[in-house]
């Protein structure tokens, strides 16, 4: 079955940098696109990052442009996060999720749009 496990998360500093990974299994990662959410206490969760399946395209939030990396590696079926740049506004937990079309060309922030998620990672950043 489909399983994703991020690691990364931790406490930073503002200012600091953090790099999250997602492994992903059970399926043909190299299909999907895979996206990073975020999610503070009493908020709901959000968009952060997306990186297609192919040609290496990405689409962030604007909260995060110019901060943010999302990349990932096929041959190890694994994405990540690097996180540049932290500010306390950046404290949430982070999840890994996939797209849920195989092989989908558009850019997709709507978490509706993900059929697999991890069990998250936690970001604090203190100030």
């Amino acid at each position: 079955q489909v399983q994703l496990v991020e690691s990364g998360g931790g406490l930073v500093p503002a200012g600091g940098s953090l790099r999250l990974s997602c492994a992903a299994s059970g399926y043909v990662f190299r299909e999907y696109a895979m996206g990073w959410f975020r999610q503070a206490p009493g908020e709901e969760r959000e968009f952060v990052a997306v990186i297609a399946w192919n040609l290496g395209r990405t689409f962030y939030a604007d909260s995060v442009k110019g901060r943010f990396t999302i990349s990932r590696d096929n041959a190890k079926n694994t994405v990540y996060l690097e996180m540049n740049s932290l500010n306390p506004e950046d404290t949430a937990v982070y999840y890994c999720a996939r797209d849920r079309i195989r092989l989908r060309a558009p850019l997709i922030s709507r978490r509706e749009e993900y059929d697999a998620w991890g069990q998250g990672t936690q970001v604090t950043v203190s100030s």
